[in-house]
């Protein structure tokens, strides 16, 4: 049996480092994605992170097929505010560098916050008491949003259950979360498959594009592997094509999800 439910993440700060930058500043990636919420969730239940080298931790090994689905929140046309904070290190310690002073300058985000759907099998041991931590509010070990100075928080109420079925397009959709996408996105003046304003809001419209690491490779390197994502208030054309190996669901809420 599977649930879908869903929760705030809200942090003051976050960084989301990404891998292949480090010179002059390490930059962040704007939403949080699937591998951090993995970490994040194995914080909550009490598994363990990486540890041995050229081991996969248990957090991924053992949650690795949970199904999410990422919607931001507070957010400004799919971005979040960021600044640049540097770290002084003057232990002695921490570099070779004459004086020993290392010097770290780090891309931060300021409060993001995201809502996680997370689609639960209820016999999974795991996952199942991934499912009660969540609603109880309550974690093995302090989460925190890509550092450890981070930390982040949900609150009960912002708890949710949800009735869904799978969706198949029929007419013009919005997808609410962020969406692994297959060709292009155009105005709707390029490109017919894609229809701007359906939904008959005055709001702004956008289109945010990220790409996002959504698993590691299982091999001696342990990378990221990545998938071009999409975030807008724009409606797709019902033929508009999406990747078939990834879930649309449709909530009790009336909103489509993708998860993945």
């Amino acid at each position: 049996m599977q649930k879908l439910i869903s929760i705030d993440l809200k942090a003051d700060f976050g960084l989301l480092k990404k891998p292949d930058t480090n010179e002059p500043v390490y930059l962040t990636f704007n939403i949080v994605h699937k591998p951090a919420l993995l970490g994040i969730f194995g914080a909550i239940i009490g598994l363990q992170g990486f540890k041995k080298h050229g081991e996969l931790p248990e957090y991924y090994q053992k949650l690795k097929d949970l199904k999410l689905g990422i919607q931001p929140l507070q957010h400004e046309n799919g971005n979040y505010q960021k600044t640049v904070i540097t770290y002084n290190n003057t232990t002695g310690m921490a570099s070779d560098e004459q004086g020993g002073n290392l010097m770290v300058s780090e891309q931060t985000l300021i409060a993001p916050s995201f809502r996680v759907f997370v689609l639960i099998d209820h016999e999974n041991e795991y996952q199942q008491k991934l499912y009660e931590y969540l609603k109880e509010s309550k974690a093995e070990y302090l989460p925190y949003l890509g550092k450890n100075d981070f930390s982040l928080w949900w609150n009960k109420d912002d708890f949710q259950e949800y009735e869904y079925d799978t969706y198949t397009p029929e007419a013009d959709f919005q997808i609410a979360t962020i969406f692994i996408k297959e060709g292009t996105l155009k105005d709707g003046k390029k490109s017919p498959r894609f229809i701007p304003g359906m939904s008959g809001s005055n709001e702004p419209k956008f289109m945010y594009f990220e790409r996002l690491p959504v698993a590691y490779d299982e091999g001696p390197l342990y990378q990221y592997k990545y998938e071009d994502f999409s975030f807008t208030n724009w409606s797709l054309n019902q033929y508009y094509s999406l990747p078939e190996s990834y879930s649309l669901l449709k909530t009790s809420e009336n909103e489509i999800i993708q998860v993945f």
